[in-house]
């Protein structure tokens, strides 16, 4: 079986707003090179409400890459993000499915 998909949840710290600032710049650099690395598929911030979760896709053979780029995140090792988690995600429909269902 090739990669799959994986979704990095993070959860916000209280008060996050007022110490993330600095923060933004390293944590999106970071997140950008996953990007370049064909890691990171897509990633953004869960709104209505607007209460500091977020959620990542990953596309990798297992879930140690995800993993991985939650403990170096700027935004986990200061502190920004106080939990996050790793979920399988067996896409079956859709152009980029990573289990696709037979038609």
């Amino acid at each position: 079986m090739g990669p799959m998909h994986y979704l990095l949840f993070y959860e916000k710290a209280p008060g996050y707003q007022t110490r993330q600032g600095p923060l933004q710049a390293p944590h999106l650099a970071y997140v950008q090179a996953a990007v370049r690395r064909g890691e990171l598929v897509l990633a953004g911030s869960l709104l209505d409400p607007n209460d500091g979760a977020a959620v990542l896709l990953f596309k990798a053979d297992s879930p140690a890459v995800a993993e991985a780029f939650a403990k170096e995140d700027p935004y986990v090792t200061q502190g920004i993000v106080n939990k996050w988690w790793v979920r399988k995600w067996d896409t079956v429909v859709g152009k980029d499915a990573a289990n696709p269902l037979p038609e």
